[in-house]
């Protein structure tokens, strides 16, 4: 039987992964803290789970969904760099390594973008936390030198998908008559709808000659204005107040997180993937809305 690691599984995306893998009858193997998992302190059990994988996904790392104070942001940079070292240590220990390692990155990686869109070859890395965590978690994935692992970066943008993720918070925004733009609307929203991600992994297992950075993201992003009216339409809301960013700052306090999250401009192309003739299934924004907010 094939099999498939999933490093930090147990999560939205890591979830969905299990699943599909699963109904494609692929032994699937989680590292995680729980349990009834392979333990991250274990690195045997590691080490034998790694052994004879067709492909290990990493997804750990701690959320950027919290206040970046000065304890969280040392825990998202350090979950990051510990946890893609150990699955490095752990795969050069292995007689008969995986076959390929995609570790996961983020599109908030590019800086903030109203004028152009940001491509693999073309984009300019931006300043900030963010980026700083964004830039060492690459670093680190490539500074292991895998002869017969192929490493692939991917730089996801915001992933939608029916059970979890964003959507729970946009929807509860829409139906309480918060739906309007978040700060100027201006700033560009990239996203992924998480059944094209799932796809973009298989098409890049099988693509044997490909390695390196991946924009994750669908090739058609929009504006927040654009994504908040999508969002009033899909749910048949006909209203919904503006968020000017001083409600936000106040906002994101009370409920523990950073308004970088809906104000920071991410205008992303998944030009590589493209380039190598993946074919998205889901290219705008209102056929994933429809899609995940069908009844």
């Amino acid at each position: 039987m094939k099999k498939v690691v999933l490093a930090g599984g147990t999560g939205f995306i890591g979830e969905y992964l299990e699943r599909n893998f699963k109904e494609s009858g692929y032994e699937v193997k989680i590292i995680s803290r729980q349990k009834q998992h392979v333990s991250w302190d274990d690195k045997t059990a590691m080490r034998d789970a790694l052994e004879g994988a067709e492909l290990l996904i990493n997804l750990a790392g701690k959320s950027v969904n919290c206040r970046y104070n000065e304890t969280n942001k040392r825990e998202i940079m350090n979950s990051r760099i510990r946890t893609t070292t150990m699955l490095g240590e752990a795969v050069l220990a292995c007689s008969n390594p995986p076959q390929t390692w995609m570790n996961s990155s983020t599109a908030t990686i590019y800086r903030h973008a109203e004028d152009r869109p940001m491509t693999e070859d073309e984009g300019e890395i931006g300043t900030g936390f963010s980026v700083d965590v964004a830039t060492r978690w690459e670093e680190t994935f490539f500074s292991f030198k895998l002869p017969r692992t192929r490493q692939m970066a991917l730089r996801i943008a915001i992933v939608l998908g029916k059970d979890g993720g964003v959507m729970t918070p946009y929807k509860n925004l829409v139906r309480f008559g918060l739906g309007g733009i978040q700060g100027t609307g201006d700033q560009m929203f990239s996203w992924i709808h998480i059944e094209d991600l799932y796809q973009i992994i298989l098409f890049l297992r099988d693509k044997k000659e490909l390695s390196g950075v991946f924009n994750c993201s669908a090739p058609n992003p929009v504006s927040n204005k654009e994504l908040m009216a999508q969002l009033r339409k899909a749910m048949s809301v006909p209203f919904g107040l503006p968020s000017p960013k001083w409600m936000l700052e106040i906002g994101s306090a009370i409920i523990k997180t950073e308004t970088e999250l809906v104000l920071k401009s991410r205008w992303v192309l998944p030009e590589r993937l493209e380039r190598e003739g993946y074919k998205f299934t889901y290219k705008t924004i209102d056929q994933t809305l429809q899609s995940i907010l069908m009844k």
